[in-house]
């Protein structure tokens, strides 16, 4: 999915937080706010936007509904939103595949980077490198190693183009100067299935749909793409202790509005879903998706997803990646 810098102005991703007037909440709580998640409902992105709305609509009063507008790389749904008016009562529900866009899709009708603003960052997860325990390696070393010795023989696979499995997985190449031939999936489960079954080599893949399927031996887990060791996976080593520190990201979800919102209003959405992350029942139900609770300011929020443009356009032209590719 480099990183962290971020170009702060009006009317962009540097939107920052503002004291809100009473008008504010009181045009939140009397309208109908639309959380429109780019990606299909059950998926990851959509359970976390699911979470935030029923905080939102149990904490705060107000009416808060879930659409999913999924296609494109995630393009169909920033459309929907930018089709609506800058008053905060459409909001963009955002994961790290979000950052790819402008290098996939560089024809795009909108920047990322200016045509949004950002709200708050709601979680972060982190991707596993795994492999079919019928691989005869034990470390990300060794699968570099063994790799290596068949480069054409290899693939790795991902739940699609621009996905963070994706773009880990090139970066990988990039970095360590092996070969393997990338395979999307639509149904990430059919993923996870052809993985335990020796059809692929590897994945980068988000960590709690397979934690089971590593403590059960049908995965074998070789590194945690985080700076420190998590608790669901604490005997898997990170990547950074696994010898390739560039490659360490984080998997993320955050709240976007188009960029014109009023700075007040966006202050006033941040500080709701601030509040609610704080509470145990969203804590809990991010837990069991093996996600963290996220919060902070609008710019902190800004910062970290125009480091993931930069980043993650690097890798893509690096690598090549065509989006019919």
């Amino acid at each position: 999915m480099d990183r962290r810098a971020f170009l702060m102005g009006a009317a962009t991703f540097g939107l920052g937080a503002a004291a809100h007037a009473p008008a504010v909440g009181q045009s939140l709580s009397s309208s109908l706010i639309r959380i429109v998640v780019p990606y299909s409902a059950s998926t990851p992105p959509d359970i976390v936007a699911r979470i935030v709305a029923t905080a939102l609509s149990d904490g705060e009063g107000w009416n808060v509904i879930v659409e999913n507008k999924p296609g494109a790389v995630g393009t169909i749904g920033a459309y929907e939103v930018l089709r609506q008016p800058s008053d905060g009562h459409t909001l963009l529900s955002i994961t790290a595949p979000f950052a790819a866009i402008p290098g996939l899709v560089p024809d795009a009708k909108f920047k990322a980077e200016t045509d949004f603003a950002p709200v708050v960052q709601v979680g972060t997860a982190y991707n596993v490198l795994v492999v079919n325990p019928s691989v005869p390696v034990h470390s990300a070393a060794e699968l570099v190693a063994y790799l290596k010795k068949e480069p054409a023989k290899h693939t790795f696979s991902s739940g699609g183009f621009g996905t963070p499995a994706h773009l880990l997985g090139e970066m990988f190449k990039l970095e360590t100067g092996m070969q393997a031939t990338h395979v999307p999936y639509v149904q990430f489960s059919q993923a996870i299935a052809d993985l335990i079954s020796g059809i692929n080599t590897y994945q980068f893949i988000a960590m709690m749909p397979v934690v089971q399927h590593i403590n059960t031996g049908k995965l074998r887990a070789l590194a945690v793409m985080a700076g420190k060791r998590v608790a669901a996976l604490k005997d898997v080593p990170t990547i950074v202790e696994a010898g390739y520190p560039s490659l360490a990201s984080e998997d993320w979800a955050g709240i976007v509005v188009k960029a014109g919102t009023p700075p007040a209003t966006i202050a006033r959405i941040n500080e709701a879903i601030n509040r609610a992350l704080k509470t145990d029942k969203v804590r809990d139900a991010l837990a069991r998706l093996g996600t963290g609770p996220g919060g902070g300011t609008s710019d902190a929020f800004g910062a970290l997803v125009n480091g993931e443009i930069a980043r993650w356009s690097k890798v893509i032209k690096e690598a090549g990646i065509k989006i019919n590719s």
